[in-house]
């Protein structure tokens, strides 16, 4: 029975986080960086001003921002990682403007150097996008450090 019980929890977990309906997005993600953050990397959480979001849309940014924060705290070696959220509309829609939902984790780590290898966490971040018309992209920057950007459609205004 205690099992079957733990098997629900995990299933309604994986469905949608308790953390969502308590917190909501901004502080879902506060609290699972503060349990990341460690004496040598800092863990800044920026979102001002989210719009009530679809449960859907919610649940997938929750999603990609912990697992984009994880991989950044587990293998970029640096010593800042920033999430940032924010919605708006889309600069360059076509027809009506729709608004979006940017989810942003970047890093000041020199990780594993050169292009990232798309494992299980890329490919479901990507996945996680698609469904909802979305998309994600994740690699190295320029100058530095590593950056995941997911955009999602909240739909039309």
């Amino acid at each position: 029975m205690a099992q079957t019980i733990d098997d629900i929890r995990r299933l309604v977990y994986d469905l949608r986080p308790p953390a969502l309906d308590d917190l909501g997005l901004a502080g879902a993600i506060r609290q699972r960086a503060a349990q990341l953050e460690r004496p040598d990397l800092t863990v800044r959480v920026e979102a001002a001003d989210l719009p009530a979001l679809p449960a859907a849309v919610e649940a997938a940014a929750y999603r990609i921002a912990v697992e984009a924060l994880t991989n950044a705290v587990r293998h970029s070696g640096g010593g800042r990682v920033h999430v940032r959220i924010r919605a708006d509309r889309h600069p360059v829609a076509a027809g009506p403007i729709a608004r979006y939902l940017h989810v942003e984790v970047a890093d000041d780590g020199s990780g594993s150097g050169g292009a990232w290898q798309p494992g299980v966490g890329i490919r479901s971040m990507r996945e996680r996008a698609a469904e909802l018309g979305g998309t994600c992209t994740a690699g190295t920057e320029p100058t530095g450090g590593g950056r995941v950007a997911a955009v999602l459609p909240l739909g039309a205004p």
